[in-house]
C-alpha cells in the first residue's frame, strides 16, 4: 500500500529513484525495493518523504501502519496462528 503511494507520488511530482535516494541518503536499490513493498520505510524517512512530496505526514503513516499489519497477518497465515 505505501510503496505503491510513495512510487505514485514520486511519479507525479516529476522525481526518479536516484533523486529520492540522494534525498534520504539511501541507496537506489532500496527505493526500487520500498515503492514495491519488499522493504519498509523508516519512520525519518516518511517523514522526510511527506515534506519532499508536500503531502500529510499522517496520509503516509496510516499507510505505513497498515502495511506492517498486512505483514504480522500474513506471517500467522504462515505459522498456522
Amino acid at each position: 500500500m505505501l510503496g505503491i503511494k510513495l512510487k505514485e507520488l514520486r511519479e507525479l511530482n516529476g522525481f526518479v529513484q536516484r533523486q529520492i535516494a540522494a534525498l534520504l541518503e539511501i541507496d537506489t536499490a532500496y527505493i526500487s525495493k520500498m515503492e514495491s513493498g519488499d522493504k519498509q520505510i523508516s519512520r525519518d524517512h516518511l517523514k522526510k518523504l511527506a515534506t519532499v512530496y508536500k503531502v500529510s505526514e499522517k496520509e503516509l503513516t496510516t499507510l505505513w501502519v497498515a502495511d506492517k499489519i498486512i505483514k504480522i497477518i500474513e506471517k500467522e497465515k504462515e505459522l498456522n496462528i
